[in-house]
């Protein structure tokens, strides 16, 4: 992503001091480009500086999972496996800057802030990135996802794995052919396997459903932004079909979404509260998200920290919007 500005360095790490890393030149040279590029949490544009800072002292504010104590800021996965949800341009960036050995650095600085768990994958490169994390000292727990028939009892078996939730977008489909049993089922063999178990959705029609079967459950993975939708539900809600179907970030969502969340019993983790990157006002996202979720509820945040230091910027915000509340500590992922 060096096109837009020759003098930047390819490789221009979180905090650098390189002129070319500084916020107000990226983005006046990012007028000249997609506002895709703008990426996951438009490079930090509420934050006065770029530079990472030494950690706060003030305790990262918890929430209580089963037997763990959970940061209510949690990592999310997709910017570090090129999952941008903007374009395959950026998808490409993503992959590009995020190698093993630079995703392993950016867990470990989320770690140094108070970030203490990772939604992640069970297979694959990201599984392999956190078996290395782990391998190396890491502590952070993982957050995992299945969205089919397989052996619990085997992914059990994985390193710091905590919890299991049934993949959004497989539930979403499930809940509109009248099939929402299906995951019922599933949610069984991830209980026998000892882990934690989840539901994750785009839907808040999908966790009112759940709530109202009373399911054996630990939590919800709760996208604010019903993004999916397809052309016919669309036109019938706007009147009109915005591009790209799949990708379209409604302003009406959230609040939607928050309702669900706070008549929910159980606790919910909010994902994509920043529109995959649509948003470039932060820290209002991350204001209005603490606001309309429950004390017991948590956020999962994307990291792409080319240009700044979000893990650090995050973190901050979480400690002034999302806390002292649940377990106020260092947060301990029990094995």
């Amino acid at each position: 992503m060096t096109a837009d500005n020759p003098n930047r360095s390819q490789d221009c790490p979180a905090g650098s001091s390189q002129p070319g890393c500084h916020r107000r030149e990226f983005l006046g040279a990012a007028a000249a480009i997609p506002a895709a590029m703008a990426t996951t949490q438009m490079l930090g544009a509420d934050v006065p500086t770029d530079k990472a800072k030494p950690p706060d002292a003030t305790p990262m504010p918890q929430i209580s999972l089963g037997k763990h104590s959970i940061s209510r800021l949690i990592v999310g996965c997709h910017n570090i496996d090129g999952g941008s949800h903007m374009s395959r341009f950026m998808d490409r960036e993503m992959r590009d800057y995020y190698t093993p050995e630079k995703a392993i650095e950016t867990l470990c600085r989320c770690e140094e802030v108070g970030i203490n768990a990772w939604q992640g994958q069970v297979r694959g490169p990201l599984r392999e990135i956190y078996d290395r994390h782990r391998k190396t000292g890491g502590k952070m727990g993982l957050f995992g996802l299945t969205g089919r028939d397989e052996s619990i009892q085997e992914l059990a078996k994985i390193d710091g794995l905590i919890a299991l939730a049934h993949h959004g977008e497989v539930t979403d489909r499930l809940f509109k052919e009248g099939k929402l049993d299906v995951v019922h089922d599933r949610l069984k063999r991830i209980r026998d396997a000892g882990l934690l178990v989840g539901v994750s959705t785009h839907m808040p029609d999908v966790v009112d459903a759940v709530e109202s079967k009373d399911w054996d459950l630990d939590y919800f993975q709760t996208c604010v932004y019903e993004r999916h939708r397809d052309e016919e539900a669309l036109e019938k809600l706007l009147g009109h079909v915005p591009l790209p179907i799949g990708e379209v970030y409604l302003k009406s969502d959230p609040p939607r979404m928050f309702k669900a969340i706070r008549q929910s019993k159980r606790p919910c983790l909010a994902f994509k509260i920043l529109a995959a990157g649509r948003r470039s006002d932060v820290e209002q996202a991350f204001r209005e998200t603490f606001a309309g979720i429950k004390p017991t509820d948590a956020a999962i945040v994307g990291i792409y920290d080319r240009y700044s230091d979000q893990a650090g910027q995050n973190a901050a915000f979480v400690r002034r919007f999302g806390g002292p509340v649940g377990v106020s500590g260092t947060g301990r992922i029990r094995s």
